[in-house]
């Protein structure tokens, strides 16, 4: 019996070159463990798949593969150029405004001009007196608010001067663009469980001065109870299969009566065995019994698959509730 070679060329060794089924699997393996450059283009089954461009079927799938090819949590830096062809108009969300030029793209007001947060784009607009207005272009594939904001959200409650609770903050990216919602007149308290994330987040509240990033746990919020006023609204982001408690423990310590939160759903953390739409209906019904009135439900597609976006209010007084059945 002949043994296959260690290092394979074109056939089936353990390194695999351009073929068969070897171990690391090279340009375009269809079996590798670790398939170079096959779980992206060539549509490979490695089980690493390299940064898998359009549909391979690597376990890390990297920045394509896992999501349909569409270039991970938002591809590139946003694309637009600033500059006298650029009209930015107000959007109907306070706040938010809509950059037209040779595309058309979300944007906020900076907070901190010349600073960019993400390496997204930035636009300067000059007025008529001469001066300058800077916006940050809001990537919605890289936010959850935005992906909502563009799915028709009817009302954020995120709005300048308002005190946010944002649960499941991560490296601030969102975070950033709610900072530049509520202006220096607002807050926005920044929950993160991760120390990794929190370090940029940290990083990132050092130039924002309404933003206090807390490194914490959200399931236990009387750790950092002492930090965090009464706020009007709560956005989580936390993924995890007891959203729907995090959420309400929360609220009940620190979220105003009347108050407003918005919560991002993936459904695949909560239950991957069933339809996406039982399990946002099945959410919605465990806010329900914690209190909350969700008013209105919008989902992410296209830029995050199986996620929607719960929005409504907390303990709404009886005079609110009369005016709604009116």
């Amino acid at each position: 019996m002949v043994r296959p070679p260690l290092t394979g060329g074109r056939g089936g060794g353990f390194s695999g070159g351009r073929g068969g089924g070897g171990f690391s699997g090279g340009r375009g393996g269809s079996g590798g463990f670790s398939g170079g450059r096959g779980g992206g283009r060539g549509g490979g089954r490695g089980f690493g798949g390299d940064r898998g461009g359009r549909g391979g079927r690597g376990m890390r799938g990297g920045r394509g593969g896992d999501r349909g090819g569409r270039g991970g949590r938002g591809g590139g830096r946003g694309g637009m150029k600033g500059g006298s062809k650029v009209i930015v108009e107000p959007h109907r969300h306070a706040g938010v405004f809509i950059a037209k030029g040779k595309e058309d793209a979300l944007v906020t007001k900076n907070l901190v001009p010349g600073e960019a947060v993400y390496n997204e784009k930035r636009i300067s607009v000059q007025n008529e007196d001469g001066t300058k207005i800077e916006y940050r272009v809001w990537n919605p594939f890289r936010s959850k608010l935005a992906a909502a904001i563009l799915g028709g959200v009817d009302n954020i409650w995120i709005k300048p001067g308002a005190k946010v609770l944002y649960l499941g903050a991560a490296s601030g990216t969102t975070v950033s663009h709610v900072s530049d919602l509520v202006g220096p007149e607002g807050c926005v308290y920044a929950v993160e469980f991760s120390h990794r994330s929190g370090r940029d987040l940290v990083n990132m509240a050092k130039k924002r001065t309404n933003v206090i990033p807390i490194i914490e746990d959200a399931r236990h919020p009387a750790k950092y109870r002492m930090l965090v006023g009464m706020v009007d609204v709560i956005f989580s982001d936390v993924a995890q299969p007891d959203q729907a408690r995090i959420v309400a423990l929360n609220a009940s310590f620190f979220l105003k009566t009347g108050g407003h939160f918005v919560i991002s759903i993936k459904a695949n953390c909560i239950d991957s065995t069933v339809p996406a739409e039982a399990v946002f209906q099945s959410e919605v019904k465990k806010l329900q019994q914690e209190q909350f009135r969700p008013a209105e439900q919008v989902t992410l597609e296209p830029f995050e698959r199986d996620h929607a976006c719960v929005v409504g209010s907390y303990r709404a007084p009886k005079k609110t509730k009369a005016a709604t059945a009116a």
